[in-house]
């Protein structure tokens, strides 16, 4: 079955123009780039703006400033999921339709108003236990601020990779990336929000995850679709690269400028150039999208036919171009098909791919890295170092993923991951329980990072980017939404878990790793049982996979 489906991809795409496609592939990975680079600066100002805007909350001296701080967060946080559940409605009627999609819809919308109208009647705390509860939801809220847009981003993705194109998506990330460095980096400046200066930094960091959020759909998209089948998971893995890429210069450029003064200097200013430093990459890659095509899939669904040969010829050469266009336009004779035509099958492994990615605990050791390290007993430099160094592994075995998809497949890859992340992460929490944090957690911190850039990094997006048939690509952006939320549930309870006096007391730090360690095991299962592979499969006969269920 798999040779069969080697040679019929191969058959139409014998030939490619490599240096042409790799340089598009590059391009569109720098929305991956951007991805990494966006997300992970916050590890390195974690400390500084928890210093600056957090700690504030418990001290006496800032009594009015802890009331007006708890206050608006308590607003901000009530329209933001608000938001939130106003795309998932949005998801939820584009996927069962306006009757059961708008039951499910108003049901959720007016549970969430009877909750809003208990936590906003609900005192502020005065006892310092309790009012240290509220500092750990508030950081946790500052400090994953950007997924609430990459929610809003991955969400509407689809809407904009169908509606102005995949290039011109990838073109309003850049700009989201952009203006988000220039508002991070002076909040208080660009203060046109009436909040206090935290919030209006809450703000500029939800625009750049909106970027974040288009980047981390449409990015992959652009590049599966542009690729040949034989190399596909390969290409789409430059993706994941790309992302551990940018997570690693900001590593460095993080180091670099804390080193560049002392610990009030990085409280003060130190973290805001952690953030302006990202005009520099937003910068090259939307000058950079003006000399990319349009994706021929894209083309041929907005009947384009000649433009769409014409991105063909250019990538496959003019004997293959002709034969490949009219396969992919035999696939679009449902162009505006119902997200249901294929079964519920389809989304719910793309949910539930995107979910499990997120619950193994990834972007809580992405973002609190230096935290963990500190918890280990590291100075903010060695933490920062530590960090870098977290980075490079995962650069590496990214790598081996990238080498080794097309080769063994998808499945064997995420469930080996599985399995590593799970013994890594009950083995980490084991080693802050038992008090040895030092080089064992370590060891189990970079055995897990390990684990996890060999398989569910950039496999998954391979995943993603291919079972979903192009008449219904546009649902995609239900598995990215889904995986944004599931990465703002862990980011926002990460800090609740792991800063818990009664939990600190009780596991030493401990207790959040078992559960991203059974997460492992969980998502191991789900792959093996449910995942089917796509290896050396077209698109196309991907497709047939879901008529076939």
């Amino acid at each position: 079955m798999i040779d069969t489906s080697a040679k019929t991809a191969s058959s139409s795409y014998t030939k490619v123009n490599r240096v042409y496609l790799t340089l598009l592939t590059l391009v569109a990975a720098l929305g991956g780039l951007l991805f990494g680079y966006d997300t992970a600066v916050v590890n390195g100002a974690e400390k500084s703006l928890t210093a600056l805007y957090i700690t504030p909350i418990t001290e006496a001296a800032h009594a009015g400033y802890a009331v007006t701080m708890i206050t608006q967060y308590k607003s901000l946080l009530i329209v933001v999921l608000f938001i939130v559940l106003l795309v998932i409605s949005g998801q939820l009627i584009k996927l069962w339709g306006a009757g059961k999609g708008g039951v499910a819809s108003v049901v959720l919308l007016a549970g969430l108003a009877i909750w809003a109208v208990s936590f906003v009647g609900h005192p502020i705390p005065t006892a310092a236990t309790d009012l240290q509860d509220t500092a750990n939801a508030i950081k946790g809220f500052v400090i994953a601020s950007a997924l609430i847009g990459c929610i809003i981003g991955g969400a509407s993705a689809g809407f904009l990779s169908k509606s102005i194109g995949r290039k011109n998506g990838l073109v309003l990330s850049a700009i989201c990336f952009f203006v988000s460095a220039i508002g991070a980096w002076r909040p208080e400046r660009f203060n046109f929000f009436g909040t206090l200066d935290v919030y209006s930094f809450v703000v500029y960091r939800i625009i750049g995850g909106i970027g974040v959020g288009i980047a981390s759909m449409i990015s992959p998209m652009y590049i599966a679709e542009i690729a040949p089948a034989g190399i596909r998971g390969k290409l789409v893995s430059f993706n994941q690269l790309a992302i551990i890429s940018g997570m690693l210069i900001i590593y460095f450029v993080n180091y670099f400028i804390a080193r560049h003064g002392d610990e009030q200097w990085l409280i003060t200013d130190g973290w805001r150039w952690m953030f302006f430093s990202g005009v520099i990459p937003a910068g090259l890659f939307f000058a950079l999208l003006f000399f990319v095509p349009e994706t021929p899939r894209y083309l041929a669904m907005k009947g384009r036919d000649d433009k769409a040969l014409a991105v063909l010829k250019k990538i496959a050469g003019e004997e293959q171009a002709e034969a490949t266009l009219q396969e992919i336009k035999g696939t679009l004779h449902e162009k505006n098909a119902p997200w249901l035509s294929y079964g519920f099958f389809v989304i719910f492994i793309g949910i539930m791919l995107s979910v499990f990615q997120q619950f193994v605990g990834i972007n809580a050791v992405l973002y609190y890295a230096a935290n963990i390290f500190r918890n280990m007993g590291a100075s903010t430099d060695s933490s920062l170092l530590q960090t870098i160094i977290v980075g490079i592994v995962n650069g590496v075995f990214t790598v081996v993923a990238i080498v080794t998809v097309d080769k063994f497949g998808r499945k064997p890859l995420m469930i080996i991951g599985s399995i590593g992340m799970a013994v890594s992460m009950i083995g980490l929490g084991f080693a802050f329980y038992s008090g040895n944090a030092g080089l064992v957690a370590l060891i189990f911190m970079l055995t897990y990072t390990a684990a996890f850039a060999m398989s569910w990094g950039p496999v998954c997006w391979v995943l993603l980017s291919e079972i979903f048939p192009n008449s219904i690509r546009g649902a995609l952006s239900i598995a990215v939404a889904a995986q944004w939320i599931a990465n703002w549930v862990v980011s926002l309870t990460f800090p609740i878990m792991n800063d818990n006096e009664w939990l600190k007391n009780k596991f030493h730090y401990g207790f959040s790793y078992w559960i991203y360690g059974i997460m492992g095991i969980l998502s191991a299962i789900f792959i093996w049982k449910l995942v089917p592979e796509t290896k050396g499969k077209t698109l196309e006969e991907i497709e047939g996979l879901w008529h076939k269920k």
